[in-house]
């Protein structure tokens, strides 16, 4: 990281806890191979003091924010302004002052589809499978939907979350119970899992569907970063499945971001080589 000058500019990620954030690499990456002079942080905000957070970066001039757990809904509300897909969602994830205003942006779900284009993935016309119904998995549907997915199917223990999310979708949105998951599952182009199950340090059986269902032809994502293969991804792998982990979506989430908070087009194999190489050394 270069070091700051007084021209340089601020950004941030605000969450807490946040000192695992991974932003700050993959931001002062892309500054430094875009050669701009930003220079980007982790700020541990308490719950209930986002409003207070996003007034101090409006008074300090901060040049941009990311938002993560558990605030991205708060940041919805204190923003001046939302974008469509933050205001569909009610969360925001970018922040990006717009001269005294602050917009709130959500790039997860276009993070994610821009994450299987670079796969080679096209969703148009697909079956696909989101396990899972939280703020992650609402965006995910819904930027399938917008890339012209055939069917979404939504898979959640609690139906009304499912409900939810299938509302966002429009007319490919389907909701599924996990009991009658098997068909859609066996059937779908695309599954992913956007649960936290198989995060930190997972047992081999920490799975969110039957690891039979996956076969060849299919493509299996996991927006679990950490580990870099989770037991499904291992499952998938070994069931003949195309496996993609979470590590491109957090680098297109964040690619976005970084574009809208700049102008700039983000350097995106410098902050994909950045994160992939802190993982695979953790």
């Amino acid at each position: 990281m270069h070091a700051p000058t007084a021209a340089t500019r601020l950004a941030a990620v605000i969450g807490t806890p946040v000192r695992h954030s991974l932003s700050p690499v993959l931001h002062n990456a892309a500054f430094a191979a875009a050669g701009l002079d930003w220079v980007y942080v982790a700020l541990e905000v308490a719950e209930g003091r986002v409003p207070e957070a996003l007034a101090g970066a409006r008074a300090l001039g901060v040049g941009g924010l990311s938002v993560t757990t558990p605030h991205k809904e708060a940041a919805a509300d204190a923003c001046d302004r939302l974008s469509p897909d933050a205001s569909l969602l009610h969360a925001v994830n970018c922040v990006v002052p717009d001269g005294d205003e602050l917009v709130g942006h959500n790039t997860d779900g276009p993070g994610f589809v821009a994450a299987l284009g670079a796969d080679g993935f096209d969703p148009q016309g697909r079956a696909c499978v989101v396990l899972g119904a939280g703020g992650a998995a609402r965006a995910i549907a819904l930027a399938l939907a917008r890339a012209g997915a055939a069917e979404v199917s939504v898979v959640n223990r609690t139906r009304a979350r499912a409900e939810q999310a299938v509302a966002l979708v429009g007319g490919a949105g389907r909701v599924v119970e996990p009991g009658a998951a098997a068909s859609v599952v066996a059937d779908a182009a695309l599954v992913v899992n956007a649960t936290t199950v198989g995060m930190g340090q997972p047992a081999a059986g920490d799975v969110p569907v039957d690891p039979e269902l996956l076969h060849a032809g299919q493509l299996v994502a996991d927006i679990v970063y950490r580990p870099l293969e989770t037991p499904l991804l291992a499952a998938a792998r070994r069931r003949g499945a195309t496996v993609v982990n979470g590590v491109p979506m957090l680098v297109h989430q964040a690619a976005e971001a970084f574009r809208l908070w700049t102008g700039v087009p983000p350097p995106v194999a410098a902050m994909a080589s950045s994160v992939e190489h802190l993982l695979a050394g953790s």
